[in-house]
């Protein structure tokens, strides 16, 4: 996992636990790259033999740059929390909005279909939780971020791919 700062999550822990658990030969650690150097570390990570990586902030816009291809859920948020290394392919995912709706809907009990959800923020976690939630089928999904421009060209870029039919939500 990847990011900066990075010493404060749980996810190497939780995941190394996990591995253990269900028999997997992995290494799951946490890696501060600079601001200014993900490519660079992400290079080194690749030519130490790793075959994929997570990425947290404040990289998940990065890492949808650095991939060579995109999965649906990471083309339409325009952001990566996974890089999957085959060869010479670069497979960006995004499942932010995965975890997040079913910790909603099944964990929680709460519905959102026809329910209005404010969703506060519009970085990469934001732009991978979008898609999964427009799919739960809210009667209003509203962006707030300070940054208008950016909450507006977050909802512009997924609900202008989301839709079937080309129509604008926003």
């Amino acid at each position: 996992m990847i990011g900066n700062p990075i010493g404060f999550s749980k996810s190497p822990l939780i995941h190394g636990t996990f591995a253990k658990m269900t028999g997997q030969d992995l290494v799951y650690e946490a890696i501060e790259a600079p601001l200014d150097g993900f490519n660079a570390r992400v290079d080194q990570f690749r030519r130490e033999g790793a075959k994929g990586l997570n990425i947290t902030a404040p990289f998940k816009l990065d890492a949808f740059a650095y991939a060579n291809e995109l999965s649906e859920s990471a083309d339409r948020a325009g952001a990566a929390n996974c890089l999957k290394f085959d060869g010479d392919r670069i497979i960006a995912e995004n499942f932010d909005g995965i975890g997040l709706v079913r910790d909603i809907t099944v964990n929680l009990g709460v519905k959102m279909a026809g329910r209005r959800v404010l969703m506060l923020g519009a970085g990469g976690a934001a732009r991978g939780a979008l898609l999964p939630f427009l799919r739960q089928e809210p009667s209003e999904l509203v962006l707030v971020n300070p940054n208008a421009v950016k909450s507006g060209g977050t909802g512009r870029r997924v609900c202008r791919l989301w839709t079937p039919d080309r129509q604008r939500l926003y």
